[in-house]
Parts: C-alpha cells; sequence; structure tokens
C-alpha cells in the first residue's frame, strides 16, 4: 500500500460514509500551526480506491497545501485520472468538523479537471453528520481548455 491511499474493503470500494470518516481522520495529521484551521480530505478514484490528505501550512501563507489537493494529488501520484466522490473535515482545531467548510476557488479549479460536473462532494458536519453537494453547484462555470 502506498503512502495517502487505502485499499477498498470490497469490489465495490469506499462509500460517501466511509470517505467522510476517512476525511476526519486524516485531518488529525493536518499541520496548520499559525491559522490553527485543521483540514482533512479523502477522495476515491474510478479505480474504487480511496486517497487522503491533510493541509500543510507554511510561513510563506500562499506555499501552503489544502488537504484536497493533496488527496487528489496522491491519487493522481499513483496513476488514477479519475475522482467519482471527495470528503472534507475541517474546521478549528479541537472542534468538530464545521458543516460551513467549503473548499476554497483554488482547489474547485484543480477539481473540475479531475472529477465531472455531477461528481458528489461531502462536507463533514459535527461530529457525525455530513452535507452532500455536487462539484457543479459549488462551480457551476468552471474554466476548461475545451
Amino acid at each position: 500500500m502506498q503512502a495517502g491511499q487505502v485499499n477498498p474493503m470490497d469490489d465495490s470500494g469506499f462509500t460517501e460514509t466511509m470517505l467522510v470518516q476517512l476525511a476526519r481522520d486524516a485531518r488529525k495529521a493536518s499541520y496548520a500551526p499559525y491559522s490553527k484551521f485543521t483540514v482533512g480530505a479523502a477522495c476515491r478514484a474510478e479505480s474504487g480506491v480511496a486517497w487522503f490528505g491533510c493541509n500543510v501550512e507554511n510561513a510563506s501563507y500562499p506555499v501552503g497545501l489544502c488537504a484536497e489537493r493533496a488527496a487528489v494529488a496522491a491519487a493522481i501520484a499513483h496513476g488514477e485520472k479519475k475522482i467519482t466522490a471527495l470528503a472534507v473535515a475541517g474546521g478549528p482545531a479541537d472542534s468538530d468538523p464545521d458543516g460551513s467548510l467549503r473548499p476554497c476557488g483554488m482547489c474547485l479549479q484543480f477539481l473540475s479537471e479531475f472529477m465531472v460536473s455531477d461528481a458528489k462532494i461531502i462536507i463533514a458536519d459535527g461530529s457525525e453528520g455530513s452535507i452532500e453537494m455536487v462539484l457543479e453547484d459549488l462551480i457551476p462555470q468552471a474554466f476548461k481548455l475545451k
């Protein structure tokens, strides 16, 4: 198993509920000494394999990396080409995930390169809840070269 990868439990791959839990777990590895805002993300590739990442801040703020891009980059680095769902869990450190969290504009544009417009994005909310939406609702007119 590669870093940032979790093998599916069966042929159907990871469910949305499992992705949310993986995002919650990935959040624990977050490096956010400046904002104290920790984020974890997990994506399911077309293969059914789940990949995860966390936000990593840097003293030079633009150099940081969002959890969503970290998770998808792990998938792409290992040969995946299409992401079918993404879960995100984040909020102030030492608190339950904040359901108001949304991927930033840079992440949404990045996601639009690897996800179809109706792909699910699931946001962890509270200690057990989640909110489901689709990519197109978050970035209805993503930049495309076509």
